[in-house]
């Protein structure tokens, strides 16, 4: 049984849906799945979680949430070792270009990204919601 971690920031509660769905994903076989928002937790509480999904909508001109987010990602990513991670996050216009670049700062700083990373165009549903649960199931499993 795991601990995992989802970790999150959310503006409209888009990204705060598909971290629940996330979660509800992570939760097979018996895993211990806490939902948290970033603003009520730190970086050494989440080093104690064995698998970690982070997720942040994109913002302004397609990057992450910069006063909360940013600074914790930043400050986390280059202490996660090996852990199994996904990456997740809602959109309301664009493409999606800031999971492209998300993606690829994680994979240079050396993070153990398990799948691609997920976005969703503003509130998850339907086939979303179903992608959502599968990304938690995934990271589940991942060693």
């Amino acid at each position: 049984m795991a601990k995992i971690a989802v970790v999150y920031w959310s503006g409209t509660g888009n990204t705060e849906a598909m971290a629940n769905l996330v979660a509800e994903g992570a939760r097979i076989d018996g895993n211990q799945v806490d939902v948290l928002n970033v603003s009520d937790t730190d970086v050494d509480t989440v080093l104690g979680y064995d698998k970690i999904a982070f997720g942040c909508p994109a913002m302004g001109d397609e990057s992450l949430e910069e006063v909360e987010f940013e600074p914790f990602y930043t400050d986390i990513k280059g202490r996660l070792g090996g852990r199994p991670v996904v990456l997740f996050g809602s959109y309301s216009w664009a493409e999606g270009a800031w999971m492209e670049t998300w993606q690829e700062d994680a994979r240079s700083n050396g993070l153990n990204l398990v799948a691609d990373g997920l976005i969703c165009f503003e509130a998850p549903e339907g086939d979303t919601e179903d992608a959502c649960r599968k990304l938690g199931e995934t990271l589940a499993k991942a060693k």
